[in-house]
């Protein structure tokens, strides 16, 4: 038994594969469709998965009046269809969070990227007049939606799915407690059902205590060196590595100096605020973000046989579940010019921990019948 999936916000695919691993006893998902804005994400999507992809503005998509030009108009007139063609059965998305995390600015519904929330809303709504509404929603976020505008940001959040017929369950999760993946990430899931009865059986959240995982710092090391690249050293690779010659400021010796605090292989390390080196205390990276291929402060760095460097693309990737050389591959060009690494990066940051996707969606799968 298949169920259909279509995925809003899609990114490089991070839920989209954690529904694709998900398998329970007959019963697994189809992905029929995704949605996903960002040009460089929609070419590292197209790498890996061969379903439809629409590319561009969901706004648009949703109203092409809202267009410019005739051709914009004309393009997202034709792929309409695809949101419609098929009945969905779970409708997913990691709605943009720099509007509401921490390390963004906090701006909510104040800023664009808050209010495309609503553009589920009105997809859930359109999918009534064409076929069906789905009838399970799957939404991830960060963790601050429940707290943000003290609690006022997700109680809207919540009660417009309401009133579109769901009834609502949420957890905060961290993806080192219920996974195999070296990473403290805090993250709400956030799950709609259009059915009372698979609402009542879905029960994972009341005993998801029982999951969780508790690790011995040996375990966390070796789960560390799995995801780290081999071959990568400071002669083929001097862009990763911090040395004296490139980051003068990070090693003094009456301030920040690198060499003389960061002394563990396998722990991770950060410059908080250019002020300060702090070891990870839980064996594991801290959370990554979109802007750790910026430099600066808060990259994760990691002491190797040849010095101290940050991790690779690929390495952040295999941080969230991606299985890089094993499946999944990164886009080493693009328009005829090398990927950036910055991209990439960003997309590791934005992403979601598959291992934790496929975790619920195998939850998801033991209630569907």
């Amino acid at each position: 038994m298949k169920y259909n999936v279509g995925s809003l916000f899609a990114g490089v695919g991070g839920i989209c594969l954690g529904f694709k691993k998900a398998k329970y006893e007959n019963k697994e998902y189809n992905l029929v469709f995704s949605n996903e804005i960002d040009e460089y994400a929609c070419e590292t999507y197209k790498t890996n998965f061969d379903h439809s992809l629409i590319k561009g503005d969901i706004n648009k998509l949703l109203k092409p009046e809202l267009c410019d030009t005739e051709e914009e108009k004309e393009y997202y007139e034709s792929q309409r269809h695809i949101l419609f063609d098929n009945k969905i059965d779970v409708l997913n998305g990691g709605f943009p969070c720099q509007a509401f995390s921490i390390a963004g600015e906090r701006k909510g519904f104040e800023d664009e990227r808050g209010n495309l929330f609503l553009a589920i809303v009105e997809l859930i709504n359109q999918m009534e007049k064409y076929s069906q509404k789905p009838r399970i929603l799957f939404l991830e976020n960060v963790k601050n939606l429940l707290a943000h505008d003290k609690g006022r940001t997700y109680k809207v959040i919540k009660s417009k799915l309401e009133e579109c017929g769901y009834t609502i369950k949420e957890k905060v999760l961290n993806t080192m407690d219920y996974t195999d993946l070296p990473q403290n990430r805090e993250r709400i899931y956030i799950i709609g059902f259009l059915n009372k009865n698979d609402a009542d059986k879905f029960t994972f959240y009341d005993d998801v205590e029982k999951h969780k995982k508790f690790k011995t710092a040996k375990e966390r090391e070796k789960e560390v060196k799995g995801i780290l690249d081999k071959g990568i050293n400071i002669n083929d690779n001097k862009s990763y590595y911090y040395t004296k010659e490139k980051y003068p400021h990070y090693f003094k010796e009456d301030g920040i100096n690198l060499e003389k605090e960061i002394t563990e292989k396998y722990q991770f390390y950060q410059c908080r605020r250019g002020m300060y080196v702090r070891k990870n205390k839980s064996n594991v990276c801290p959370t990554l973000t979109a802007n750790m291929g910026t430099g600066g402060h808060n990259v994760p760095l990691i002491l190797t046989d040849d010095g101290i460097r940050k991790l690779t693309p690929s390495e952040t990737f295999k941080l969230q579940g991606f299985p890089v050389g094993k499946g999944y591959k990164l886009p080493t060009t693009y328009k005829g010019k090398k990927y950036s690494d910055a991209q990439l990066y960003k997309q590791a940051g934005n992403a979601v921990s598959v291992d934790m996707i496929t975790l619920i969606a195998v939850e998801i799968l033991k209630i569907l019948d």
